[in-house]
């Protein structure tokens, strides 16, 4: 059988219709290889480069196997950032919308108890930390009992990031009797004693990239003197004209520096480092996601967790302290079929790391010159004009377009259940079941997803809603922004 479409791989039509919004037109390789196997109950081990699909190949069957009136957890996957965990948790939910998949994310930085009570009501799958998500079934917080599926993502950055061992203590507490996938762009020995140990008779994936990442990312250096970095920088950006793009710094300190000729300059800017809190820094990749700012400057926080696919330029403000963090820097350009640029600068005290990527890469950055006169008038403060940049769709706001939320003023302190509320707004005229999305009873209140733009119907009959015998007043809310 041919998989040329999400189709010919079985999925659910509640399934197509997410990603027929979300604009998924045909399964990409990892995807067209990886779902199938999934669905069969296999074992998988990928290789696979980020930026190759490879989230919706295992979210998409997550959310076809997952059973719906199971409030028990049943599949548990593993991220090496809080960013990714939380970019996980947002596809997939998205991908489940219209099966009522309810996705959890866990990590560390963000209150213990909100994520206890979160992890309380029905959910089918949870993205989270190693950390987190091990501090949690310390805690007793996840059920481990019904988890069938385990994911492992990016599996060789949590072995560098040091998260390994709290991985192998998870595998630990998980049924024996589960499904696992690993995920990872290299394959240490120690990722291969994992998957040995902790997996049964898996088959390996070798994702090839229809383009090399030397094919798609352009790598250039410029040598320059620490003084003469910014007006470089700028210079570029008058020549260039870049879209979306990423500079990269190694210390907040320097973070701050640009940020104030930025600035002076007038340019639209944001930054990402560990200093800020989670919430800002959640607010700062939403803005430039959506392209409500051009450029961003980030420490190497950023690498690993920004998932953007149109960011044509990544500049290395600092050269990487490590190798391995040039590649994940560069690794934000150039996504999927895109191409992109990655520029570094390269000062004196630089040019024995640079000689030590080369050899690690077995590639010959191509060097470019520059003379006193790029630099001439590169301080001149330009208007924001000067470089004009489209905002960009968002594909879960296109898909929540459809679907409004209300708020019901009783939860668990007047015993209330989803069923019961189901059951309530079934019996208003031309809503039906299928019109009801996720139902999430806390404990003073609950919130219901009505589908189809039928919240209007809902309010356009009642004000209040007859439960259990009482009368439950009811009203709109509005999507939840960043």
């Amino acid at each position: 059988m041919k998989n040329n479409s999400f189709k010919d791989l079985g999925i659910s039509e509640e399934i197509l219709k997410s990603l027929k919004i979300l604009q998924y037109s045909e399964p990409m390789e990892v995807q067209k290889k990886v779902i199938p196997l999934i669905l069969d109950g296999k074992d998988v081990i990928v290789k696979s480069q980020t930026g190759s699909g490879k989230t919706a190949a295992f979210g998409i069957p997550l959310c076809q196997m997952s059973e719906v009136e199971e409030r028990r957890p049943q599949a548990l996957i593993l991220a090496p950032t809080r960013e990714l965990a939380l970019q996980i948790k947002d596809e997939i939910s998205t991908i489940g919308k219209f099966r009522k998949i309810r996705v959890s994310a866990v990590f560390g930085r963000h209150p213990i108890d909100l994520q206890q009570r979160e992890l309380r009501q029905r959910v089918h799958i949870i993205s989270g930390t190693p950390g987190r998500v091990l501090d949690h079934l310390e805690r007793g917080n996840i059920i481990t009992d019904n988890i069938k599926y385990l994911v492992i993502d990016e599996a060789d950055e949590m072995l560098n990031m040091g998260f390994i061992d709290q991985v192998e203590a998870i595998l630990e507490k998980l049924p024996k009797d589960r499904q696992t996938l690993l995920f990872s762009a290299t394959m240490p020995e120690k990722i291969e004693a994992i998957c040995r140990e902790h997996m049964i008779e898996p088959v390996r994936i070798d994702i090839k990239s229809s383009y090399t990442t030397l094919e798609k990312i352009k790598q250039i250096y410029y040598r320059v003197s620490e003084t003469d970095k910014f007006k470089l920088l700028n210079s570029l950006f008058q020549k260039e004209k870049p879209g979306s793009s990423i500079i990269f710094v190694n210390t907040r300190d320097k973070a701050d520096e640009i940020s104030r000729e930025m600035k002076r300059m007038r340019y639209s800017f944001a930054m990402l480092h560990g200093g800020m809190s989670q919430r800002e820094r959640f607010r700062t990749i939403h803005a430039f996601k959506k392209g409500e700012v051009h450029f961003l400057i980030a420490t190497d926080v950023a690498a690993r967790g920004i998932h953007v696919e149109d960011v044509t330029h990544v500049i290395n403000y600092d050269f990487p302290l490590e190798n391995e963090n040039y590649v994940h820097r560069i690794g934000r350009t150039g996504r999927v079929s895109n191409k992109g640029i990655a520029i570094s600068f390269v000062t004196p005290k630089d040019e024995s790391r640079l000689k030590s990527l080369e050899a690690y890469l077995e590639y010959t950055i191509s060097s470019v010159k520059y003379s006193d006169e790029d630099l001439k008038g590169s301080n001149e403060i330009k208007t924001p004009s000067m470089l004009k940049l489209q905002p960009k769709s968002d594909k879960t706001s296109e898909i929540n377009e459809g679907i409004q939320r209300i708020r019901i003023n009783a939860g668990k302190n007047k015993k209330l259940r989803p069923a019961d509320v189901l059951g309530a707004l079934s019996n208003i005229e031309g809503l039906t079941s299928e019109d009801i999305g996720i139902i999430d009873v806390q404990n003073t209140c609950t919130y219901v997803e009505i589908f189809h733009q039928k919240s209007k119907n809902v309010f356009r009959n009642l004000k209040e809603l007859n439960i259990k015998g009482r009368n439950l007043s009811i009203k709109q809310i509005f999507q939840k922004k960043y």
